[in-house]
């Protein structure tokens, strides 16, 4: 069998366990769990407000929207943001008819706080840090920008579950305004698809819960907690329905205990993955910065031919990934094109390892070889 890119590891019997509770308890939607994990991750992480989600690329949008909505952005403003992430990122922004302006990226594949001074215009209202890869990048500095610009902060924290620096979780620095989780089927803290919103402002984090449910004032977990049902509530605004749900949330709970275990192993192997592949002069490595806290989501090579390797390690049975394409490479992000030449140069080149639970030192030390061996 193929070694695989990217393949959870679930802990399938405790998941059981949690999903019947919900099923006997006959609560699978809002509410019970979902509240449960909301107050474990806030634990874990030091998070003040916490709101579970049905994804990170609804939680991406209503931080945009909330932030649009209380500081009176227009239609047209712009955010900056990075070409090098998954399309939601992007997507969020033109959600709400605002525009992403792409600075380019620094070593670490994260957004570069010099281009983004460069970037700013007297439309721009916020940056987009994406912690790609589970990476911190220059972010302090980025925080740095923004406050000397009166810029918001949105961190795309989709990738960085676990991530600390010096013990602390980035997500929660003095200058975050929100940061946006993903529990998506293949992330360090795998379910089926789900995520979390964390505001520093607790009126966003308030406003965060009626909006993603429908615009609903008060939701059904909150009329049925009291001992009685109380049907009545009112819709405040027009809403979404992006709320998470009880399923998702006991997997989530799950597979939270095991969470910084995993993530250790994941930076054994890209520990292995860095000595193994430090003295081909044709590869370059992706650096972490605090790469011993860091969740290492994804590990990355910069290659010369990366198609050919690809094929080859393919025909050698591991599959390998490509994360990701320059944004402006896709019909929707065109306007972008020539706003970060060198993620364009990078991206033709990147070729993403397996990096999973159930990859073995063998395993490791075999794809090493064939990748030294093809490039």
């Amino acid at each position: 069998m193929a070694i695989q890119v990217l393949k959870p590891k679930f802990h399938v019997e405790e998941c059981l366990d949690a999903v019947r509770e919900c099923l006997e308890k006959g609560w699978t939607g809002m509410g019970f769990k979902t509240v449960e994990f909301e107050e474990e991750w806030k634990k874990y992480t030091g998070h003040k407000y916490a709101y579970y989600l049905s994804s990170n690329t609804v939680g991406l949008h209503l931080a945009v929207k909330i932030l649009k909505m209380d500081n009176g952005w227009q239609d047209g403003d712009e955010i900056i943001s990075s070409p090098i992430t998954f399309v939601s990122t992007n997507l969020a922004i033109e959600y709400e008819n605002m525009k992403p302006v792409f600075a380019d990226v620094d070593e670490y594949l994260c957004i570069d706080p010099a281009d983004i001074e460069k970037k700013i215009t007297d439309r721009t209202r916020a940056v987009i840090f994406v912690g790609y890869g589970g990476r911190v990048g220059q972010l302090d500095k980025v925080i740095e920008i923004c406050k000397k610009h009166n810029l918001k902060l949105i961190l795309d924290a989709a990738h960085m579950s676990g991530t600390r620096v010096n013990g602390v979780f980035p997500g929660t620095w003095d200058g975050v305004d929100v940061t946006v989780y993903s529990y998506q089927a293949v992330k360090n803290l795998p379910t089926g698809d789900s995520g979390m919103i964390c505001w520093a402002d607790e009126k966003y984090a308030d406003l965060t819960r009626m909006l993603a449910w429908c615009g609903i004032n008060k939701d059904t977990y909150a009329r049925s907690n009291k001992g009685t049902y109380a049907w009545k509530y009112d819709v405040d605004y027009v809403g979404y329905k992006y709320n998470g749900n009880a399923i998702m949330a006991s997997i989530a709970l799950t597979q939270l205990k095991y969470l910084d275990e995993e993530n250790a192993r994941r930076r054994e192997i890209a520990a292995m993955y860095n000595e193994g592949f430090k003295n081909n002069p044709k590869i370059k490595i992706v650096p972490a910065t605090y790469a011993d806290e860091c969740s290492y989501h994804l590990y990355e090579l910069i290659v010369p031919d990366r198609e050919d390797l690809l094929n080859k390690l393919s025909e050698a049975g591991i599959n390998c990934g490509v994360h990701y394409r320059d944004n402006t490479e896709y019909s929707v992000f065109s306007f972008g094109e020539g706003q970060a030449p060198k993620a364009r140069e990078i991206s033709g080149h990147l070729i993403t390892m397996p990096l999973h639970m159930w990859l073995t030192d063998e395993d490791v030390k075999m794809i090493i070889e064939k990748v030294n061996e093809y490039v």
